[in-house]
């Protein structure tokens, strides 16, 4: 899911879909209008997914999606190639991929409970909670 917003809006820190893949972004520049157009504003970020760089142009006043996180809390029952996680909500059970960073991967164990993100349909293990 996402929603649609104006280009000049956009922040720093904010989420926005450039190339159909959300992005956290890192990076605006805002150009002052002109003598034969609109301000201008170029945007880059950090895929959320793939940490791949990117980047986009486009005047203040036009569209961008900007995609809606919906934030879970589940447990984890089983570890492989992916994380099955049970949403302690709606007892729902998820796959997610294994965290990429070193850190957090270390820290998912069975019965962990971690807060995971679902993004356009995508899954992400973001932290391990602490109970």
């Amino acid at each position: 899911m996402s929603r649609p917003t104006d280009l000049g809006s956009i922040k720093e820190g904010s989420n926005v879909i450039i190339e159909g893949e959300p992005c956290r972004v890192v990076e605006v520049e805002k150009s002052k209008p002109g003598k034969h157009g609109s301000a201008k504003v170029r945007l880059v970020g950090i895929g959320i997914f793939d940490g791949v760089k990117r980047s986009m142009v486009g005047p203040a006043d036009s569209k961008v999606e900007v995609p809606v996180i919906e934030k879970r809390i589940g447990q984890v029952i089983s570890i492989g190639d992916v994380v099955s996680v049970m949403d302690k909500e709606t007892l729902d059970v998820v796959e997610v991929p294994l965290p990429s960073d070193e850190k957090l991967r270390s820290s998912v164990s069975l019965g962990s409970t971690v807060e995971f993100w679902k993004i356009l349909n995508r899954y992400l293990i973001h932290q391990v909670r602490r109970e």
